[in-house]
């Protein structure tokens, strides 16, 4: 008996589209909103919008000097000993300088072993203090590490230079960079054909020091070291924005 494949198509059809209109019927619906655009009622008021920089360069008043004192032993403890007759050498140098205890303090200390060439053996032990001073005097810096190098011992020797106080510094940069930033705002004015107004708002943007490259000194420190001191830079940044009289 043959069965007609027709009949059997438009059954299976018949079929989804049923199960299809039960499927839409029980999904929930979703509605779409497309928000209207609106114009905003405020008012954006007429400014001219400027940014200014200062630099200013003065001689440093504080030295920061690093030094450091190690020792290599057969033991870790032999090292710490060693270290410890060391540091207390190089610190009473320093103090009999005039250093004050504020400005004399550790920045590191180090214990470890030591490998040999092929890095599997341990030779020794080696032991390090960092310290740092700070001073004030920096014209006499160098006799400063003539003496804790060759009396006490230092080594690794590292001077910067920088301000013990920048605020002033950086209050002169400032009042300059606000300076500039009215120059500039008041060519922009006169070329616009309209009038500077008043000052609406200040922004520090940035204020960096750069001081001069740091030196750095091994042991063999001769006498009379000459220590360059040179200028730090102090630089502001500023945004200042005006109204339109």
């Amino acid at each position: 008996m043959r069965v007609s494949a027709a009949p059997v198509a438009i059954a299976i059809a018949c079929a989804l589209a049923v199960a299809a209109i039960v499927i839409a019927g029980t999904r929930p619906s979703t509605l779409f909103a497309i928000p209207s655009a609106t114009i905003s009622s405020a008012t954006i008021e007429p400014a001219i919008l400027t940014s200014g920089d200062a630099i200013v360069s003065r001689k440093p008043d504080l030295a920061v000097v690093s030094s450091g004192i190690e020792s290599q032993q057969s033991t870790a403890a032999a090292a710490q000993a060693d270290l410890e007759t060391k540091t207390a050498k190089l610190i009473s140098r320093i103090k009999a300088l005039g250093v004050a205890d504020k400005d004399l303090g550790t920045t590191g200390y180090w214990v470890g072993p030591v490998y040999s060439s092929t890095g599997q053996t341990i030779t020794g032990y080696r032991a390090s203090h960092q310290l740092q001073i700070r001073w004030h005097n920096v014209d006499t810096v160098g006799k400063t590490l003539d003496a804790i190098v060759q009396e006490g011992g230092a080594t690794n020797v590292t001077v910067s230079f920088g301000f013990g106080d920048p605020k002033s510094a950086q209050a002169e940069a400032r009042s300059l960079a606000i300076a500039d930033a009215r120059a500039k705002a008041q060519a922009m004015a006169s070329a616009a054909g309209v009038k500077l107004g008043q000052v609406i708002r200040i922004s520090d943007l940035a204020t960096s020091t750069r001081p001069p490259m740091p030196l750095s000194l091994g042991a063999a420190v001769k006498e009379d070291t000459q220590v360059p001191v040179g200028q730090v830079d102090v630089q502001v940044s500023v945004e200042v924005d005006y109204a339109i009289g």
